[in-house]
């Protein structure tokens, strides 16, 4: 491949360039609740990444484990689709099995992202999940709030990350 060629498949989709901020890795330490389950902290880390194909999508993956020590808890992956309209389609599977299809927005002025499931699958219990992200002083900061067959949507993740070098 000619050196023109490779730096045409690298470069980033128009279509993911408003969200290009999030590329890259983010490390920090959250914390999880909700009424039917104790407290607890965590560290985590998100990774998105943009692939060589040049088409217009982020590759996402998620990972948490035990701050006392290190035990994995949790991971995730899946790709995030943004549209020239400030819309976006999120695909997620857990480890725990369950699947997240989830709609929103994206703010390239705020950067803000809001995110509503559109289908939450293979789930005994969770009906319904939604994510805010928020740049905040080049921070990322979360929050997920999900609702289940006995509550209505309620907070059940925060974390602020730091984007690694």
């Amino acid at each position: 491949m000619d050196k023109e060629k490779k730096e045409e498949s690298s470069a980033i989709h128009p279509a993911v360039a408003p969200l290009s901020y999030l590329l890259g890795t983010w490390k920090g330490e959250g914390e999880g609740g909700y009424p039917t389950i104790n407290s607890f902290r965590y560290g985590e880390e998100l990774h998105f990444s943009h692939p060589a194909s040049g088409k217009p999508v982020i590759a996402y993956s998620h990972k948490t484990w035990k701050l006392d020590s290190g035990q994995p808890m949790h991971s995730e992956s899946g790709y995030w689709r943004p549209k020239p309209d400030g819309s976006l389609e999120v695909v997620i599977a857990q480890s725990t099995g369950l699947a997240e299809v989830l709609k929103g927005t994206y703010s390239a002025e705020d950067n803000v992202i809001k995110l509503h499931s559109q289908v939450v699958a293979n789930a005994s219990k969770v009906r319904e999940i939604s994510r805010v992200y928020e740049m905040v002083n080049g921070d990322l900061h979360y929050v997920v709030q999900m609702a289940t067959n006995l509550t209505t949507l309620q907070p059940h993740l925060k974390a602020v990350l730091k984007k690694l070098p």
